[in-house]
Order: structure tokens, then C-alpha cells, then sequence
């Protein structure tokens, strides 16, 4: 759990030094701790995730904040994270997949353990692992942070980042005046994986779910809402996906497809399109991540080419 005993947990996951030298010099604000084989991550968003190298470097070198997990095909890990899974190319990272286990395809599973604002120590910042780490732990292990080995390992790695650590997760008092974790922005690629989840990974139009073909859509453009939230999104077929941010279709607030006349006037087509018209679209399983009202309205109303 991301809390045991009343205290505010982190995990320190072990990874690989190629993963790690990648993405210090990569300078990105969301990166995918990705796992050849997908494995349960039984923690909450804000959680800290401390990053350990292989042994024989043994050594704490940085840290991010769970914003999602969850697992996904090689192929849409690539094409939501690109340089952000810590390599430089889709087959980079196939290859890389392919070390581990049999199997890696395309539409081969790994675990997506998605983490907001990285910080990579320089070399001569790394901190040694903590004294009771047994060799024997090649994933890694959850620490409480507020006493401890734990606590120890979190005041350096504050120390030494550039900005401190507490002030992007970690610490605000609950009621009771306990701390409690702080859930972190989602970046782009856990919304498009937190988008295709809620949508049990089907297209909410056409029930199409060959993953590499959907898309998560801002409802209101990300350009004027400059946040990532899965209620303002759909998870859209990719050729839906485009005329819907072109307005030329759109989702009317009481939750049915709709299609301008525009497609046939500028295109002398859309037969497939309007095929579509009045359907009622598919929704997440859970309310709090379904659609809003206001921005089905605001794309209907200001987008929609009616």
C-alpha cells in the first residue's frame, strides 16, 4: 500500500542505468517507468517513486510522482511516451522488451507506471541504497516516508533537488492534521492511457478497439483549458478523433453523435459519418470520470460546425 501504519509511503523501484542516463539528459516532465512484465502497482497518485540502480551501482539517483498505472500494449506505451520510455526509437524499445521475455510484439503487454516532474541526480549527488535493502529485490520495495530509513533517503533526495521535493507531492495536512499525499497533474500520455482505460479500451463511437487506431480527444482543446482531465475527454477512433477537433462532428450534452452537413459540402462524402448520426456514445463505467456536461456543451456550442 502507498500508506501502512498511519504513514505516507513511497516505493523505490529498481531500474536499469540505460533507462536512467536517457532520460537526465531528456529533460521531460513525464516519463513511463515501464515494466517488461506487467505487474499490480497497489499505490495512490502522488506517491513517491524513487529510483534505484541495478546492482553493482546500488545507488539512489532520483525520483518522480506516480500520476497513473496501468498496463498497455508496447505500441501505444511507444506512441504515448515516445522518448519518454527512456529510449530513442519504437524499436529501440521492442528490443529492449525482448531482453526480458518472449513475445514482444506490438500488441505484447508491459506494465505503465506513469510519473510527473522526474528528478535525475548528477553522479556525484547519488545516494546509497538503504542498509536493510536485501540483494534479493530485483522490483522494489515501499518505504514509509516520515520515520525511518525511508524519511532518511527522502530528506537527501529533498536536499538535493532542485526544487524540494515535499512542495511538488508530499506534504499537506489532512482534518485530523496527518500528512497525505497530493495527487500530481496528469501529463499527456496518462491522459491518453487513463482516457483509453475509461473507455474499456473501445472507441465510444463506433466500439472499434484495436488500440492502435484510438485516440484520446480533448472534448475543450488542452490550448484553452491547460489541463489534462479525463472528464474532458473521449477516447475516438483516429479519423473521428480529427474531424471532431475540426468540428466537424461532435457530441451533443445529452450524450448522442452528431455530424455536420459541412462534411458533405466541403467533402461531397461522409456517407460512413452520417451513418453515425444520433448514436449514442459509449461512457466510462465510473461516474467520476464521465464526460462534463460543460464541455460537451462548450464543443457543441463553439466548436460543432452547425
Amino acid at each position: 500500500m502507498e500508506r501502512r501504519k498511519g504513514l505516507v509511503q513511497g516505493y523505490i523501484g529498481v531500474t536499469d542505468r540505460r533507462w536512467f542516463e536517457y532520460l537526465r539528459r531528456a529533460g521531460l516532465d513525464e516519463v513511463n517507468f515501464w515494466q517488461p512484465t506487467p505487474a499490480g502497482v497497489n499505490a495512490l497518485p502522488g506517491t513517491p517513486w524513487i529510483f534505484k540502480l541495478h546492482y553493482p551501482m546500488n545507488a539512489i539517483v532520483g525520483f518522480g510522482f506516480l500520476t497513473y498505472h496501468t498496463r498497455m500494449p508496447i505500441a501505444v506505451a511507444w506512441e504515448a511516451f515516445g522518448r519518454g520510455n527512456g529510449v530513442s526509437s519504437y524499436a529501440e524499445m521492442l528490443s529492449l522488451v525482448a531482453a526480458y521475455r518472449k513475445g514482444a510484439s506490438a500488441a505484447a503487454e508491459i506494465g505503465c507506471v506513469v510519473l510527473s516532474d522526474p528528478v535525475f541526480l548528477e553522479e556525484a549527488d547519488w545516494i546509497p541504497a538503504p542498509a536493510d535493502w536485501a540483494p534479493n529485490i530485483v522490483k522494489g520495495k515501499y518505504y514509509g516516508l516520515t520515520e525511518g530509513p525511508g524519511a532518511e533517503i527522502w530528506r537527501q533526495l529533498s536536499a538535493r533537488a532542485a526544487v524540494p521535493a515535499t512542495a511538488s507531492a508530499l506534504v499537506a495536512p489532512n482534518a485530523l492534521g496527518k500528512p497525505v499525499l497530493i495527487a500530481p497533474r496528469l501529463g499527456q500520455g496518462a491522459f491518453r492511457l487513463q482516457v483509453t482505460d475509461a473507455y474499456a479500451r473501445r472507441c465510444a463511437v463506433t466500439g472499434e478497439k484495436t488500440l492502435p487506431a484510438l485516440e484520446a480527444a480533448h472534448i475543450v482543446p488542452f490550448a484553452e483549458v491547460k489541463a489534462h482531465d479525463v472528464r474532458n475527454g473521449l477516447l475516438l477512433r483516429s479519423d473521428l478523433h480529427r474531424l471532431f477537433d475540426l468540428g466537424y462532428v461532435s457530441v451533443r450534452p445529452d450524450r448522442r453523435f452528431v455530424v455536420s452537413r459541412a462534411i458533405r459540402e466541403d467533402f461531397e462524402n461522409g456517407r460512413d459519418y452520417y451513418a453515425l448520426a444520433e448514436k449514442e456514445i459509449a461512457l466510462p463505467a465510473d461516474p467520476a470520470k464521465m464526460p462534463a456536461r460543460e464541455s460537451l456543451e462548450r464543443h457543441y456550442d463553439e466548436i460543432f460546425r452547425k
